[in-house]
């Protein structure tokens, strides 16, 4: 993973930098009270509606059907409207969740029942390409690469080959209530001294959760000791990472989490329940992505973020991830699911959505736009950032999410063994990529 980190690390000291500079006029940044004028999206000059760019031309008649996730609705709603209003092209949205599109395209897209345009992270990417269930970014390739920062393109890229249409970067770190914890927990040993003197179960107060039921969440736990998914930059599907002493080690801070901290069951804490509790004022710290940003603002909750807390002395490390547009394969208006995920992905688009849903620009100009930069949530995030590790994009990933999850949710309600629980995960990884081969 070094080279990535090291990308990781030149993004954010980029940031950092255009943070402290000059020579732009300030937009207001985001806060929890006001909201900016959203700005309209520039596509290529003052073409009129149904006016092709770069040549391109859509198809006579085109609608179009985009999936999307519930959190990023209010940025599609608006962007859909904005290009209808530019091309006279139609744009519904049907709510996929990111991490089920490519699943859900696996069998929809053949059958031509599938979405124009879906978006999802870049670890389903190969499994994407292995399917020809998308196409290449071919006509705006050249401003794709220019305009995003370099682990963007590398995200939505497979092969060598540039298929997606950037649109943000995250990770996840730490929400905490400032009016119930104003100097948040450094470490999980100060989180178990908070959770002893603010639990309160029968009143729903609790002092820290995350997705337990999800291993995108339970990585840092694994990671942070030393395990890895795939070695070789997580491109070797014969080396496995998660079952070895560190992941173990991880593994058992996890599981004394479970008494010392939130004692319930893993599947009885979900993105929304938990949400609820952070936005009501009973949850005093909440590991969540910058999708969440937009929600919690609008509750007027006094909050900050600040890194997920360290593991035996070493910072946690995240899972990190490049969301992008991409074409369906299937799509009968190709040209225009072009010029959509185009349109949806600019430098001003993606400003739009940060301002819209809080998600963190892949365009390097948007990123160092002062309203992205002066927002001290921005800046928690990419504290964190700084400590994350790129999810692996090759196909075999897909055999690795189901395996580690029940053997994570055996230690958490059952207490089996952590080794032997990752290690019959592992068992069972192998199994699935060797008969996928």
């Amino acid at each position: 993973m070094k080279r990535m980190l090291v990308l990781i690390l030149t993004l954010t000291m980029v940031l950092t930098l255009a943070a402290c500079g000059g020579g732009k006029s300030a937009e207001p940044p985001v806060n929890s009270g006001t909201q900016t004028e959203a700005p309209a999206p520039e596509t290529g000059g003052d073409s009129e509606a149904g006016e092709d760019i770069e040549g391109l031309e859509p198809e006579p008649g085109a609608t179009l059907l985009i999936w999307e996730s519930k959190e990023e609705r209010p940025f599609v709603e608006e962007i859909a409207k904005q290009f209808t209003e530019k091309y006279g092209i139609p744009v519904k949205m049907d709510e996929v969740g990111a991490g089920d599109q490519v699943t859900k395209l696996t069998n929809d897209g053949p059958a031509g029942l599938g979405a124009d345009v879906v978006l999802f992270p870049h670890d389903n990417l190969g499994k994407a390409v292995a399917a020809g269930l998308v196409l290449p970014n071919d006509v705006f390739e050249e401003e794709a690469r220019s305009a995003n920062s370099e682990i963007a393109v590398q995200g939505a890229s497979y092969d060598g080959i540039l298929y997606g249409y950037p649109r943000s970067i995250e990770t996840y770190a730490m929400f905490y209530n400032k009016d119930l914890v104003p100097n948040p927990p450094k470490s999980y040993d100060e989180v178990k001294e908070f959770a002893a003197t603010f639990n309160d179960i029968k009143n729903n107060k609790y002092a820290f959760m995350w997705e337990i039921d999800n291993f995108y969440f339970e990585y840092p736990f694994l990671a942070t000791t030393g395990g890895y998914v795939f070695g070789n930059n997580g491109t070797d599907k014969t080396d496995i990472g998660l079952n070895n002493e560190g992941a173990v080690q991880g593994a058992k801070v996890y599981a004394s989490l479970s008494k010392d901290v939130l004692p319930v069951k893993s599947g009885d804490v979900t993105y929304d329940i938990k949400k609820g509790l952070f936005t009501g004022g009973t949850l005093a710290m909440n590991i969540d992505g910058p999708w969440a940003i937009g929600d919690i603002r609008a509750s007027g909750i006094n909050f900050g973020v600040a890194p997920i807390p360290s593991i035996d002395g070493k910072p946690s490390v995240s899972f990190s991830g490049i969301k992008a547009w991409y074409v369906n394969s299937y799509s009968k208006y190709p040209n225009a699911a072009r010029l959509f995920a185009h349109f949806a992905s600019t430098k001003e688009a993606q400003l739009l959505d940060f301002q819209l849903t809080g998600a963190l620009p892949a365009n390097k100009e948007a990123a160092a736009d002062p309203s992205v930069t002066g927002d001290e949530i921005v800046a928690g995030f990419l504290e964190q950032f700084k400590n994350s590790q790129p999810m692996p994009s090759i196909p075999e990933m897909g055999s690795v999410w189901d395996p580690i999850k029940a053997a994570m949710s055996t230690v958490w309600n059952e207490g089996k063994d952590p080794k032997e629980a990752l290690d019959n995960a592992v068992k069972q990884i192998n199994e699935s990529i060797g008969a996928s081969n």
